[in-house]
This record gives structure tokens, sequence and C-alpha cells, in this order.
């Protein structure tokens, strides 16, 4: 019998949710800290779970005449200082090269944490006519960002992985059409995919990208109360344009700016996932996206293992459509592989034995609930099927249901102090448009604006300090 060390999350995840978090991730054999603080290593499960997220925005992304390039990740830092509000706003996250070999370099490189900077003065060459418009172009790359002190995996690194769309159109209403399209895109993915809810806004003018006009994001919420950014979508007017010369000619010849915006999906939405889905077993992961759908575990004797073993090869074949492992390592118990595929996070174990095997039928248990069928062989891949498809239901359903449990409405600073201190959340109170207002609340309760929601809950009609008329419903959160 081989050694069956002990595997398992010993946190709770309603009771210590920042070390169940970690362990998940590490245990399940998600991922692996990198060698330099804040970087992550992706295992298999971790990298196919953001590849097929990234094909699917990708594929949509295409349809709608979005094109793939890829620049450079060196920035020289003369492009940077060519926009001073989007610069300032990223300096103190800058890694810079400044030397190779024994030589100091003559200029410092900039490791993209962004890529406005290289990609915008080819821009400035590439487009002349109207005719070069509009100018969809799409990355998918890494960034460093280094300015943070306790980084947490997906959710705070100094590396990540994510798309950077970048498009230039000739008019300001082509442009700000375009910020539907892609959110849509977005919502569509974390719906389908990662079955996560979250909550569609604007940011304020304090909390929006560095050089944009507005900000506009989803908003994820977290089990421990905490919101989180999910995908973002910035119009940046024609700041970037002007500051880096990117101009056309009309049809009637005139020399206008370029009208601009910039949008991105991170690896950060894999921390999502695995936070609301997971359990105090280990990783649950939305079928869509997990490395193995099913695993095929056979319990047998010595006297019924070939028996046993042979239903099951016969099993694994019929499933070939599916991401299904036959786990026929011999010297480990029946129990031990149930515990390490459930903390690994395959979606349904399927179990074989003498009974199964006799039957010509298995017996299927599900991940996300436990509950536990019977199958006749025949029918397993329809089988199979239906319950994959209706564990994805299950899960973005119960988000939402997680998602309406954190989404409170104050009427009153008192009110709002309380439920930030007790339950955390999403709470809906009343802004008058004031930064004073804004930097109060976040200094008295943790609390900021993550966004003013589209479709507030309940619309408020008094700031909820200064007692002024309110301009906005915004939502307020602790966030990380």
């Amino acid at each position: 019998m081989a050694e069956e060390k002990t595997k398992g999350i010993t946190a709770k995840k309603n009771e210590n949710f920042s070390e169940w978090y970690v362990q998940v991730l590490i245990e399940s054999g998600f991922v692996d800290y990198g060698e330099v603080s804040g970087t992550l290593v992706f295992k298999p499960a971790a990298y196919f779970a953001w590849h097929e997220a990234m094909h699917a925005i990708d594929k949509e992304f295409k349809k709608s005449g979005i094109e793939d390039v890829y620049y450079p990740m060196l920035i020289p830092e003369r492009f940077l200082k060519q926009e001073e509000t989007h610069f300032k706003g990223f300096v103190p996250e800058v890694a810079w090269v400044t030397e190779t070999g024994g030589s100091k370099l003559e200029e410092k490189l900039a490791i993209r944490p962004t890529s406005e900077a290289i990609m915008y003065p080819h821009y400035a060459k590439m487009i002349r006519s109207w005719r070069d418009l509009p100018l969809r172009y799409n990355q998918w790359n890494s960034v460093i960002r280094w300015e943070f002190k306790h980084p947490t995996p997906f959710i705070r690194t100094r590396e990540f992985l994510w798309n950077e769309g970048h498009s230039a159109f000739a008019t300001e209403k082509e442009a700000n059409a375009e910020k539907n399209q892609v959110l849509g895109i977005y919502k569509k993915a974390i719906k389908e995919y990662l079955a996560v809810h979250g909550v569609e806004g604007r940011k304020t003018d304090k909390e929006k990208f560095s050089g944009a006009v507005s900000s506009h994001s989803i908003e994820h919420i977290l089990p421990d109360g905490y919101a989180l950014q999910g995908p973002d979508f910035h119009i940046d007017g024609q700041n970037f344009a002007k500051a880096y010369g990117i101009k056309y000619l009309d049809k009637e010849g005139k020399e206008e700016y370029a009208w601009q915006n910039t949008f991105a999906f991170t690896t950060r939405e894999l921390g999502v996932i695995v936070a609301v889905h997971s359990d105090d077993k280990g990783l649950v992961m939305p079928p869509k996206l997990a490395y193995v759908q099913a695993v095929i575990i056979p319990i047998y004797r010595k006297e019924n293992q070939e028996k046993v073993m042979a239903f099951a090869r016969t099993i694994h074949k019929k499933l070939s459509a599916f991401r299904v492992r036959l786990d026929d390592r011999e010297g480990y118990s029946p129990g031990y592989k149930f515990n390490e595929w459930e903390l690994k996070g395959a979606c349904l174990r399927i179990e074989i034995g003498e009974k199964e095997a006799s039957s010509n039928t298995v017996t299927i248990a599900r991940r996300d609930t436990g509950a536990k069928t019977s199958a006749a062989a025949s029918a397993i891949k329809a089988e199979i099927k239906s319950q994959l498809k209706e564990m994805q239901a299950n899960l973005y359903s119960k988000s939402g249901e997680m998602l309406e449990s954190f989404t409170s409405t104050a009427d009153s600073y008192d009110e709002l102090k309380r439920i930030i201190s007790s339950k955390g959340g999403f709470v809906a109170a009343g802004w008058c448009g004031s930064v004073d207002c804004e930097d109060k609340v976040k200094n008295e309760t943790g609390a900021k604006i993550t966004n003013i929601p589209n479709k507030p809950k309940k619309k408020q009609a008094q700031c909820i300090l200064c007692g002024k008329k309110a301009k906005y419903t915004a939502n307020f959160a602790k966030s990380y």
C-alpha cells in the first residue's frame, strides 16, 4: 500500500476566509508561489481555466471586429512621459530595466504596467485618414505592477495575465457605442463560463483609470463581504490621442484627433471563481472551466479486479468527448481517491464497483451538491452532459444568491456604518457627487464607492453623509 499522506483544507471558509482561500489554491494544486514575492506558477488546471475563458472572450472579440496583436513589453521612459496624467498614475507601480550585462542603458525602459505608451506612438504612425478607422486592437499578455505590500494569489499579484484592448474611432459616438458591446462580451463570459454574478456601473472620477474620461466596471463580491473589481472599460475621449499625436484627415480633409477606448479582463477572475464556488473540501470549478470534468474511480477486491477494471475502461472510452480521468492507481484506497479528487475539484465522481459492473450501471456523485445518482452505461454520455449542465447552472444560481445576500441599502450614515462593520458587501446609498463626502466615508468606514450601478437596487434621494440632494445612488464596500 502506497503511503497515503493527509491532504485537505484545515481552515474553514466561513471562519478564516483568507487562510482558507490560500489553502484551496495551493493544496488543490491549482497554483504554486513563484520565487519572486507576488508572482504565481499557473499549474495545468489554472492555466486551462484561463485559456478557456480567454478563448471564449477572444472568439466574441473577433466576431465584433477586434483583432489580436502583440506589442513589446519594454517601454522607453520618454513614451510614458508623453501622457502625464496616465504616467503619474502608474509611477509607483513601474518596474524599470536600467542596465544590461555590465552596461547602463542610455534610457530607462519600463516593463509594461499597461501598454498605452508603447502602442499609441505606433497608432500615430499607422492612422493617417478616416479610412484607417476604426482601429480595434487587442493583445493577450502579462504586465508587471510592483506597488503593494501584501500579495494575495490572483487578487493582488505583481505579474498577471489579461487582455488589453485599445481602440480608436473617427467619432465620439462610435467610440462610446463600443462600451456596451465589450462589456456585453465580458458579462456573457462571466455568466456562461465563470458562473459568477457582478454589478455593472460607472466608477467615480477618483476611482477611474488614469487618463480616462470615464471608467465602467463589473464588480464582484467575495464570501468575506469584500468587493473585487472585475472586467472594466475606459472611455478615453481624445486624451491619449492628443498626447501621442493620433490624428487623421476626415472626409473633408480636415485634421482631427481620434476617439479612443481601453478595456481589460484579467486572471483576477480566477481568484473570483475559486473564492465564490469552492468549499471546505477544496476546489469547486464551473464545468466549462474545469480541467477534470469527471473522474472514474474503480472499487474492487483482488477477486473481482479484472471485471471491475474492464468495465471502468469501457466507461472511460464512452466518455472520450469529456475531460475524464480513470484513476487506476494501485496502492491507494477508494476513500483516499475520493478526497483527493474532491480537493482537486473534479466536477463528477463516477464510482464503479462489483454492483455497477454486474448491473451495467455507474454511480455518479456531484461535486457541488454531493448528490448521488445511478445511471445506465448505455445512457452515460447523455447523463454526464446533463449533470455538468445542471452543475454549471447551479453554481451561477448560488453566486446570485450570495450577491443578493451581500447587497443592502442604507438610508442613514449610521446604518451604512453598521452594515459595513457587521456583514460588509455592497451598500447602496445616496451620494451628492462630492469628493469630500466620498473621501470621508472611506476614511471613517474603510468603504469606498466601488461603482455607481447602472441598475441600483433602490434609488436614494439624499447624500448618505451631507444630506444634500443625491446625484447618484452608489455602491459602497470595503474592497481588495
